[in-house]
C-alpha cells in the first residue's frame, strides 16, 4: 500500500495517466540526468520489486515440476501483457505505434525476458532457489560494467565495485551453506544463471533509451512483455507443443498467475519507473535484496527462525547498498568536517 501511495503522490512525477503521459503513453519531460542517490520513494519501490521478484523463484519452482521451460515463460509474459493492456485501456492510454520504439521493445523483451527467464527456469531444474538467487546477485557487477561504457552518467567507481562486492558477500552469508546441500554442481546450470545475470545487466542499460524516446513506464512494461510474447510463441509451438501436454494442477496454475500479475506485470512497471530516474546500476541492486525478501517471507509466513548469520548478512548487504548509493562518502565527509 505504501508503494502505491508513493507511485501516485511522490514529488518526482512517476506516471500521470491523463496528464504528463500523452495519448501514446509518452512523457513530456523524460531527458533528465540520472540521480546517483535514490530518494525514499525509489528505495521503497526497489524493496517492493525485490519482494515481487523474490516470489518468482518460488513460483518457478512450483511450475517447473509440471511444465517445460518455454511454456512457463510464455505464460508469464503473455498473461502479463494481457493484464497490462487491460489496465492501459482502463486508464485511457494507447500504446505508441512508432517502428523505432517497437524495435526497442523487441530487443528489450529479448534481453530482459526471453533470455534470462528461460535460462533461470531451466537452471532451477538442477539447482536450488537459494543457489539461483546467489548467482542472480551477480547482476549488479555486470550492470555497473555495462553502464560505465554504455551511459554518460553512471561511471564506474571503486566505491561502487566495493559496495557490490560487499552486497554479494552479504547475499552468500544470508543464504548460507544450505543452498549448496544435496546438489550436484551442474556446470551448465551455473553458466546459464551467469548468462541470465549478464543479460539483465545489459538490459538495464539498454532500457534507459525508453526515457529518451519519451515512452512512459507503463507503456514500456506493456511493450516489453508483448514483444517477448511475440518472440516466444513460435518457439513454444515448435519445441514444447503445449497442446500435447497434460493439464497442470491448480498449484501450477496459481503459480503462473502469480508470476504473470505480480512478478511480471506490476514488477516491470516498478522496474521501468526506477530505471527512469535512478539508473541501471541502482536498479540492479534489487538482486541483492531478493534473498533478503525470501528470508523475510520465511520468517513471517512460514514460521522459520531468523538466524544470526541472517542478521549479519542483511547488515553487510545494507552497507554495500549505502556504499553504492554514495551515502557512506557523504558521512565520511561530514565526520571530517565535524
Amino acid at each position: 500500500m505504501m508503494t502505491l501511495l508513493v507511485l501516485f503522490w511522490d514529488r518526482v512525477p512517476i506516471l500521470d495517466f491523463r496528464g504528463s503521459a500523452g495519448p501514446a503513453g509518452n512523457c513530456r519531460d523524460c531527458r533528465g540526468m540520472i540521480r546517483q542517490q535514490m530518494k525514499f520513494g525509489e528505495w521503497l519501490m526497489l524493496v517492493t520489486l525485490s519482494l515481487l521478484w523474490g516470489g518468482s523463484f518460488f513460483f518457478n519452482g512450483v511450475a517447473v515440476a509440471e511444465l517445460p521451460t518455454l511454456t512457463i515463460v510464455l505464460c508469464r509474459v503473455g498473461f502479463a501483457a494481457m493484464a497490462l493492456f487491460i489496465f492501459m485501456k482502463w486508464a485511457g492510454l494507447a500504446m505508441p505505434m512508432d517502428r523505432q520504439i517497437w524495435r526497442a521493445f523487441l530487443w528489450m523483451g529479448f534481453l530482459n525476458n526471453v533470455i534470462p527467464f528461460g535460462l533461470i527456469v531451466w537452471a532451477q531444474g538442477y539447482v536450488t532457489s537459494g543457489y539461483a538467487s546467489i548467482i542472480n546477485a551477480t547482476t549488479p557487477l555486470f550492470a555497473v560494467l555495462v553502464a560505465h561504457f554504455a551511459t554518460e552518467d553512471e561511471a564506474l567507481t571503486l566505491l561502487k565495485v566495493a559496495g557490490i562486492m560487499l552486497g554479494f558477500a552479504g547475499v552468500a552469508l544470508l543464504v548460507g551453506p544450505d543452498a549448496f546441500a544435496g546438489m550436484s554442481f551442474y556446470l551448465g546450470a551455473q553458466l546459464a544463471l551467469l548468462m541470465a545475470a549478464l543479460s539483465y545487466g545489459v538490459a538495464a542499460s539498454y532500457g534507459r533509451r525508453f526515457r529518451q524516446l519519451g515512452v512512459s513506464p507503463i507503456a514500456t512494461a506493456t511493450g516489453q512483455v508483448t514483444a517477448s510474447t511475440i518472440l516466444l510463441i513460435p518457439l513454444v509451438v515448435v519445441i514444447d507443443r503445449p497442446w500435447l501436454l497434460p493439464m497442470p494442477g491448480s498449484g501450477v496454475v496459481l503459480s503462473l498467475i502469480g508470476l504473470a500479475l505480480l512478478s511480471t506485470a506490476f514488477a516491470y512497471f516498478l522496474y521501468f519507473r526506477i530505471l527512469e530516474t535512478a539508473g541501471a546500476t541502482n536498479l540492479s541492486l534489487v538482486t541483492l535484496l531478493v534473498p533478503v525478501s525470501a528470508i523475510a517471507f520465511g520468517v513471517f509466513f512460514l514460521n522459520e527462525i531468523l538466524l544470526t548469520r541472517h542478521l549479519i548478512g542483511m547488515m553487510v548487504i545494507g552497507l554495500g547498498l549505502l556504499a553504492i548509493d554514495g551515502r557512506i562518502l557523504q558521512l565520511l565527509a561530514r565526520l571530517r568536517r565535524g
